[in-house]
């Protein structure tokens, strides 16, 4: 037989659970059970009782020891649980299944919704249109419900409206405000106004016209009922009614009028009217005699037993129709006697306001006020202590004679001033209808978490019983233990289930968290995170609005850990883990903290992953022809393990610390192993497909490679799966596509990856689709300008590891180029540090010369200096003006070009194309340039002059052809790149000018010692690799490289932003990253600076 679910139970079970003596009790409650709730998780409802406010109540089913299932419930009545409320909500739950053609909770749920969304439009539509000022009318009433009155208000809402009184003056003169309408009921409420209101703060509802008075208001649509839904009391037609008589507190007899259906409210005009909350209505009651006793009947006081016996004598002789009211009814009456059970219910109130009141301050704006109800509870009657009287009426009619023990009470009475409390004065609470009656207080806010701590429990010890909602604010439970499970989901994804246990029950944490994020947005920001004091109480709060208390400290690491992937948290109990953050994972994985269950294997791999980086070096393959130096063999064996653990990564070392013989390597392992079985294909740049051809023929010959490059390249696809290499190039990617894509791969590897740092490329997207069993990067700039370029490789490799592009930016990006946020910079370093492999070179080849970086700066003359500032102050109007009209982001265009004209007076003016720049005869950068080339070559120094103005090449081509000097040429126009390298490298020539984009990367120019860099880059990284192209491995003389700069210019701020970007860079991918980023939008004004005088 299947156990026992929420929508499978039978009576049987409530028996074994529950009782049969409990089952026998709540069946005469089931019909009276409210607010039925039947979820998948647990059933709630609403059931009235004894006392004067309704019980909630909530079972739910939980797994026992033996895997049985327990029913858990609890109430707020006295009992507290398994009562006969909650056997009573599950009995109605039974018979609410078992009705035929029974409407399913989710469409009981939509109309309830519906109902509320109507209520809300209703509400809105009952709002006068316009904004004009008017009267709206409230009815109040005593708590007997003897006396009725209507309370005036003046404003543009009935919700927003002040107490108006002004009725004498309204009649002598109206205000605008006033109407015809408002004048005939305002007639009427002054003619009534002596009428006995008993203390009602409102005008009274006389017998002489307070008929007339109901009937105008109910057709106004501006009469509303005091503590009611919100909306207008609308006019009702007449309903029967009949005259019964009732014994009130004192045990004396009053008549009262019984309308057909019952009504909440009769009020007492002639005729008398009936008010139906239910319904939203009002109207007459006609009542079976003769009208003028009946209403002399209401005028009666309360009768005692022998007036009762006059009364009854004198309505047999003239209204012999009408019932008569007994002799001595207290002696029908059923006696409750029964032992006194002092219960204090506590509550939390809103308010507009409140004043001063021990040790509370006086507060004008709305707030929240904690109150505490005495109730003395003889069985199942509740009475206040201020109530005295000892028959008592119940819920369902029935009036009660109750023994009441006044010593008893008054012990109580002194045990609650003793814990605290004392009467709550009606006038201190500003509140939403009428103040709460008969409450109590704390001395002060900050009292109630010690009373809920040791002074609830003193109390209990003094024979009270505490009750208070489950979400009652200063009600904090406690975490008995910490447990996550981890549970293998698909592609290497996993379902994190954090839970607390919470009284014996399991929680979700997950839900607890992001809710506590979406409130807290502290949590959002790790340098406030580090400012929360570890003891600083946090509260968690529970579907069932329950408090949970824990202590910052517990949750800390886990905000700091995991906050990025509660980003779009769309529900549910788990997170979803890559199984590449299980190093993450593994910092919380903390025996003295945690119960840490489940897979074991993925916290074994982030033991594996942390040490990655540490691994062993291994021997190079059989056939390498080259002598790996130790850190390319521990190079090797991380390209090793991550081909093992099925992951990606980066191979970041130094431009020249060999890069493409570690990779050569690998794929030789691969292939003497037997798991070269299908082809690898390396996509790089244009520049590099010479270099990589060389150097596998060179150092690994036994590796069959394919060079797909030229026009003859689409004759040879088909030849793709008879090679171990296939080389192709980034602008042939996309184009080549189709044709790669037929095959499958066993490794894909970029070659200079930062070229696909722009995810949305053609090129980006094509190497996503290609068919690979593993993924590899090799750059010596994995960061060049800023993080998203770092995102676009690593999600190429590990696909959803750090998240979209836009969560990436939110969670990572802003907070530490922006923000300055080294927690979060630490962090995102901790994360990615198992997939980049990255050394540099004065770490690993200390044998490798020294390189020394000179700064040589020139000064603008004459011509050149005065063309410097015309564009300068021209430039800076112009992009001024394009900011003020487009923005900063839109206005890129016009900035750049701005820039680009001003480094290029700097280099030459002839690069300007403008007249007056031809008349320019001063030219500083390149004479300087001229002055040290002829001694640099005299000296026996090979050199490399860098430009990124292929323009400018020209110019010191002429140059030096005019003083006959010799060189090689290399822009991206040169076809044959193999001659010039080779006549460079051979000695033929010992200038070598090159275009920064053409051979920036790939090259290996061991022959130079001196590099020139004619003109600045705003990316250290570009210069960085064009240097890189003599001081590499193979270099056995120091490096001079040189730096000429204009003083003052650009140019010198370009400098600043290099040591800015370069230290983004070393903050995330080394291992020292204690300096202080300051990573900003570029600062215009400084760009545009004058020349100093």
């Amino acid at each position: 037989m299947l156990p026992p679910a929420l929508d499978t139970y039978t009576e049987k079970h409530l028996r074994d659970w529950l009782g049969q003596r409990e089952l026998d009790k709540a069946r005469a409650y089931v019909d009276v059970v409210q607010d039925l709730e039947i979820a998948p998780e647990f059933i709630r409802a609403v059931i009235p009782g004894s006392a004067r406010k309704p019980y909630l109540a909530m079972a739910k089913l939980v797994t026992g020891r033996l895997g049985v299932p327990v029913l858990f419930s609890n109430c707020s009545c006295p009992v507290g649980s398994h009562c006969k409320h909650v056997a009573a909500m599950l009995l109605r739950a039974i018979a609410e299944r078992n009705i035929p053609d029974r409407v399913s909770p989710g469409v009981l749920s939509w109309v309830e919704d519906l109902r509320r969304a109507s209520i809300a439009v209703a509400k809105k539509k009952a709002r006068p249109s316009g904004s004009r000022q008017q009267l709206f009318y409230m009815l109040k009433w005593t708590p007997d419900q003897r006396h009725f009155g209507i309370e005036i208000a003046k404003g543009k809402f009935p919700d927003s409206a002040d107490e108006w009184w002004n009725i004498e003056r309204a009649l002598i003169n109206p205000p605008q405000f006033v109407n015809e309408e408002d004048l005939g009921i305002l007639r009427a409420l002054w003619a009534d106004r002596l009428h006995e209101t008993a203390g009602l703060r409102a005008f009274g509802l006389g017998p002489r016209h307070g008929a007339q008075v109901l009937e105008r208001l109910a057709r106004s649509g501006r009469f509303y009922v005091d503590s009611g839904d919100g909306l207008p009391l609308g006019e009702g037609g007449p309903r029967p009614a009949r005259v019964g008589w009732r014994v009130d507190a004192r045990g004396q007899q009053r008549p009262q009028l019984i309308a057909e259906p019952q009504v909440a409210l009769v009020v007492p005009v002639q005729p008398p009217w009936y008010v139906d909350l239910g319904e939203g209505e009002a109207g007459p009651l006609e009542v079976a005699g003769n009208p003028g006793v009946i209403s002399r009947l209401f005028s009666l006081p309360p009768l005692s037993a022998k007036e009762a016996a006059v009364v009854a004598q004198t309505l047999a002789e003239l209204a012999p129709e009408l019932p008569k009211p007994l002799e001595d009814a207290t002696i029908h009456l059923r006696v409750v006697d029964a032992p006194l059970q002092p219960v204090l219910q506590l509550d939390t109130v809103p308010t507009h306001g409140n004043r001063a009141w021990r040790g509370y301050a006086n507060s004008l704006t709305g707030d929240v006020f904690d109150i505490a109800r005495p109730l003395f509870r003889y069985a199942d009657i509740d009475v206040r202590p201020d109530e005295h009287h000892e028959f008592v009426t119940l819920p369902e009619g029935e009036t009660v004679h109750l023994k009441r023990h006044p010593e008893a009470e008054m012990r109580a009475l002194q045990a609650l001033t003793a814990a605290g409390f004392e009467k709550l004065p009606s006038h201190i609470l500003d509140t939403f209808g009428r103040p709460p009656d008969g409450v109590y207080g704390l001395a002060s806010e900050s009292a109630w978490p010690a009373f809920m701590q040791d002074g609830r429990e003193a109390l209990r010890a003094a024979g009270w019983q505490v009750e208070y909602p489950e979400d009652f604010r200063h009600h904090l439970l406690e975490v008995d233990g910490w447990e996550a499970d981890l549970v293998a989901s698909d592609n290497g994804w996993f379902d994190l289930d954090m839970g607390i246990i919470v009284d014996g029950q399991r929680l979700a944490l997950a839900p607890l968290l992001a809710a506590l994020f979406r409130r807290d947005a502290r949590w959002l920001d790790s340098a406030l995170i580090e400012a929360i004091a570890d003891d600083e109480p946090i509260e968690l709060q529970t579907p069932l609005r329950q408090r949970v208390r824990v202590p910052a400290s517990r949750i800390k690491p886990l905000a700091a850990t995991l906050i990025d992937l509660f980003d779009g948290f769309a529900g549910g109990d788990t997170l979803r883990v890559s199984r590449f953050d299980a190093p993450r994972l593994a910092e919380l994985n903390d025996t003295s903290r945690w119960q840490f269950k489940g897979q074991g294997d993925i916290l074994a791999l982030a033991d594996q992953l942390r040490a990655a980086q540490g691994v062993t070096s291994i021997a190079a393959p059989a056939g390498l022809r080259l002598e790996l130096r130790d850190y390319q063999k521990e190079g090797l064996a991380w390209l090793q393990f991550l081909r093992e653990q099925n992951l990606s990564g980066i191979l970041a070392d130094d431009m020249g610390l060999g890069k493409t013989a570690q990779t050569l390597a690998h794929l030789l392992l691969e292939k003497e192993a037997g798991r070269l079985d299908r082809p690898a294909l390396i996509v790089l740049p244009t520049s590099l497909i010479f270099n990589w051809k060389h150097e596998a023929a060179r150092f690994a010959p036994d590796l069959s490679v394919l060079s797909l490059h030229g026009p003859e390249r689409k004759s040879r696809f088909a030849e793709i799966p008879g090679y171990d290499v296939i080389l192709t190039t980034y602008p042939l990617l996309w184009r080549d596509a189709d044709a790669l894509m037929r095959y499958n791969y066993h490794l894909l590897i970029l070659d200079e990856a930062q070229t696909v740092k722009n995810a949305q490329s053609r090129g980006a997207e094509t190497v996503r689709r290609i068919d690979t069993r593993h993924r590899l990067c090799l750059t010596g700039t994995p960061l060049e300008n800023h993080l998203g370029e770092l995102w676009s490789q690593l999600d190429f490799l590990l696909p959803g590891f750090l998240g979209g592009a836009r969560q990436f930016a939110r969670h990572w990006r802003t907070p530490i180029e922006k923000q300055n946020d080294h927690r979060r910079r630490d962090l995102l370093a901790r994360r990615i540090r198992p997939f980049i492999l990255r050394r540099k070179k004065e770490d690993v080849a200390q044998e490798l010369p020294p390189k020394t970086i000179i700064v040589r700066n020139v000064e603008l003359e004459g011509g050149q200096r005065d063309l410097y500032e015309t564009v300068r102050a021209a430039m800076d109007v112009k992009v001024r003006d394009e900011i003020a009209s487009k923005g900063f982001s839109r206005s890129q265009i016009v900035i750049l070009d701005a820039l680009l004209k001003l480094r290029q007076v700097c280099c030459d003016p002839r690069l300007v194309k403008a007249g007056s720049a031809r008349k320019v005869r001063e030219r500083a950068k390149l004479d300087l340039l001229m002055a040290m080339l002829p001694e640099l070559v005299d000296e026996g120094r090979r050199i490399l002059v860098f430009s990124q103005f292929t323009s400018m090449l020209a110019l010191i081509e002429h140059e030096l052809a005019a003083s006959g000097l010799d060189y090689a040429l290399l822009t991206g126009d040169t076809s044959d790149r193999e001659t010039p390298i080779s006549r460079f490298q051979a000695g033929e020539v010992p200038i070598f000018l090159i275009s920064l984009k053409a051979g920036g990367v790939g090259l290996n120019l061991t022959a130079a010692d001196t590099v020139i860099h004619y003109d600045p880059w705003w990316n250290p990284a570009v210069e960085n690799q064009a240097t890189d192209r003599a001081h590499r491995l193979g270099q056995d003389k120091p490096v001079f490289v040189y730096k000429l700069i204009v003083s003052g210019s650009i140019e010198e701020k370009i400098l600043a932003l290099q040591e800015r970007k370069a230290e983004l860079a070393a903050g995330i991918l080394s291992e020292d990253r204690g300096v202080e980023l300051k990573f900003g939008s570029d600062d215009l004004a400084a760009l545009f600076e004058p020349l100093p005088g």
